[in-house]
């Protein structure tokens, strides 16, 4: 199943081998440059069906530190076409875009907050600090909210002008999205806050608005924590919860992670350690999902598809260590995949 097509509106992606968002702390003013052009690039020649740009600031607070990436202006689209161009041009991957805000994770290098003057002031649905030592974040007016949702819409209409195959909105990991769904990080009394339904309201509006920049020629994908391994949290029955209404929102792809929003949490890790919690959405909520977290073998991978686990394997480390995973593959299991015409001499006759 690795190598077989799988459509997202009109979007067919080749197989299911996707380069999961990483952040490279690279960019100056939030602008992709050579490095960036190199790296996707490099990517799109080992066959992978979709690449994902890194986590992408929706507004200059919205990102995580002052190296990572933005699209909240015409000059950010502009560098970011040119790598959307040669990806489509020299291979069959498709790519798309992680849209984010890091609310209160945001301002800080290294895993640590760095100062208002070197960095910025950090926002959150509520004044709770992700660490106690970290200064308290402002806590978002009714009408800041609402203008969030907008900066979300704006930015999903610049990568649709940059030529973006798939959007997806970064719902997980404790950042602002997730900071709204979760009731440790969410105290509000307005709409924003309390009931389940008001929690997930940001996500949703924000879903809708992004939807009005799309058509069928591009796809939308949700990333979530499917849970935040806390008492009294964020966890997989919300999870599911939440990916029924995704689903009746049009959204094309709950792709699945964990944790993030609460310093401290004790993770079980280990190889495919988050793959339940996509394969418990995936079959609950009757929606399409993918599966990440040290997914490091094609064997693991296939089964994860064979097993009914999920649409989709995300790959992350593994993919920044051996970029040509998805051909490799294709080698060994004896299956088309992509190959550089330039490299053909060193493909292996299947």
């Amino acid at each position: 199943m690795l190598y077989t097509p799988i459509k997202f509106r009109n979007i067919e992606l080749k197989n299911r081998w996707v380069m999961s968002p990483m952040c490279m702390y690279s960019c100056e003013n939030g602008e992709a440059n050579d490095f960036h052009f190199v790296h996707y690039g490099s990517r799109s020649q080992g066959g992978t069906g979709l690449l994902i740009v890194e986590a992408t600031g929706v507004e200059p607070k919205g990102r995580i530190t002052n190296h990572c990436m933005g699209i909240w202006n015409d000059e950010h689209a502009e560098k970011l076409q040119r790598i959307v161009e040669f990806v489509h041009k020299n291979s069959e991957s498709k790519i798309g875009i992680q849209l984010a805000h890091a609310g209160r994770k945001g301002s800080t290098w290294n895993n640590i907050q760095i100062p208002v003057e070197e960095g910025w002031e950090t926002v959150a649905p509520s004044p709770i600090p992700y660490h106690p030592t970290e200064r308290i974040p402002h806590a978002l007016t009714t009408e800041e909210v609402k203008e969030q949702v907008q900066n979300f819409k704006k930015a999903a209409r610049k990568a649709v002008e940059a030529g973006f195959d798939i959007i997806e909105i970064h719902g997980a990991h404790g950042y602002l999205i997730h900071q709204f769904l979760s009731p440790l990080s969410n105290i509000r009394t307005d709409e924003y806050g309390g009931s389940f339904e008001n929690r997930i309201r940001f996500l949703i509006e924000i879903v809708d608005a992004v939807n009005e920049e799309l058509n069928e020629n591009t796809a939308l994908f949700v990333r979530i924590s499917g849970t935040e391994y806390a008492e009294n949290g964020w966890d997989i029955q919300s999870s599911v919860a939440l990916a029924k209404i995704l689903k009746e929102h049009a959204v094309d792809l709950v792709d699945v992670s964990s944790g993030g929003n609460i310093h401290g949490a004790k993770i079980p890790v280990f190889e495919g350690y988050q793959v339940p919690f996509s394969s418990q959405v995936r079959n609950e909520a009757e929606v399409k999902t993918g599966a990440v977290g040290l997914i490091t073998k094609i064997e693991q991978a296939e089964e994860i598809l064979q097993k009914g686990d999920a649409d989709l394997i995300f790959v992350a480390r593994e993919i920044l260590r051996n970029p040509y995973i998805a051909v490799q593959g294709s080698f060994e299991m004896k299956e088309d995949c992509f190959f550089p015409h330039q490299y053909t001499r060193a493909k292996i006759s299947t």
